[in-house]
């Protein structure tokens, strides 16, 4: 089956149509007030200059981010590799067709090898998260689990709009991975010893998910959480849409909480402070803080801002 290429990334936006009102403000302002200085990225991008990430966004450095954790792909984009005693789960495959330029050499300069994917969890049913999954699942045995309604989505998807964008033919459709394994929420996917958790998180797609597991740095345990369905523009989602993305975001906030989820990972890091965080790591002496270790108090204020500009967005749409 094949999913258009108009889903491998959110559309650009709408231009506003009127000023910001008073109830819009009130919830920016807000969101500025929780963000401080360790969020101001996010709530800038969020609630006024937000964008959609692009498969031309430039390629990071291949990063080991914590013991068990190592980060491939574009600044937009990330994929990360999980690796366990007995195989390596991969948090989303990137884009289509760049899996023998990004994702696998990416792999094996950080010492990965692909053979030891067992498993590829897709977090939503767009193409830039499922591209490479069906190479892997072809090349590499590899099982793919999505939500079943994203499976729906991947494997049945809304036609494209006829003429493409602007005129032009549409772009080539993304190959999607042949039926495999279906994520439950709290039912986490094993390998090794080690487990991922998936959390339902519907809103920018049917069945995005959201993650939970554990990294390791430098010895000591941390937990962290990767919400795999982050509605970079609003003006592309539906009004009910976007309250259900808004009780998706409770329903994490309050799941994070229990589990005392202190590292925030992402798979679209345009907002977190990705490129310095990646800058501090190379630099990293002994002794010094990992950057994607933010506290359990501040991971909460991440999801906080991210509802509070949605939120705006809502209050943009009143007549």
């Amino acid at each position: 089956m094949m999913l258009a290429a108009l889903l491998t990334a959110q559309a650009p936006p709408a231009a506003p149509t009127k000023p910001d009102s008073a109830e819009v403000k009130q919830h920016i302002e807000r969101a500025k007030k929780i963000a401080g200085t360790e969020w101001a990225g996010e709530a800038n991008f969020f609630c006024l200059m937000p964008r959609a990430n692009s498969a031309n966004d430039p390629l990071i450095e291949p990063t080991k981010v914590f013991d068990n954790v190592y980060a491939v792909g574009r600044s937009g984009t990330l994929v990360y590799a999980i690796t366990t005693s007995d195989g390596i789960i991969l948090i989303d495959s990137g884009y289509a067709n760049e899996e023998e330029s990004v994702l696998l050499p990416g792999m094996k300069k950080l010492g990965l090898d692909p053979a030891k994917i067992k498993y590829v969890i897709v977090t939503h049913g767009h193409g830039d998260h499922f591209g490479g999954a069906a190479y892997l699942q072809e090349h590499y045995g590899a099982h793919v689990v999505l939500s079943q309604a994203d499976w729906d989505l991947m494997l049945k998807p809304p036609a494209a709009p006829k003429g493409g964008k602007q005129g032009k033919a549409p772009a080539a459709p993304v190959a999607s991975p042949k039926k495999d394994l279906v994520a439950m929420e709290g039912q986490p996917i094993t390998l090794g010893g080690e487990k991922v958790t998936p959390v339902m998180i519907p809103g920018h797609t049917p069945g995005s998910l959201g993650l939970i597991f554990q990294v390791i740095d430098r010895g000591k345990k941390h937990t962290a959480a990767l919400f795999g369905g982050t509605i970079l523009l609003a003006g592309v989602i539906s009004d009910a849409g976007l309250q259900q993305y808004l009780r998706s975001i409770d329903h994490f906030k309050e799941l994070t909480k229990q589990a005392k989820v202190d590292v925030e990972l992402q798979n679209h890091p345009l907002y977190d402070g990705l490129e310095e965080r990646l800058a501090k790591l190379r630099d990293r002496k002994p002794g010094a803080p990992n950057p994607f270790i933010v506290g359990k108090s501040n991971y909460q204020k991440f999801l906080d801002v991210q509802a509070e500009c949605m939120r705006a967005a809502v209050a943009r749409r009143a007549p």
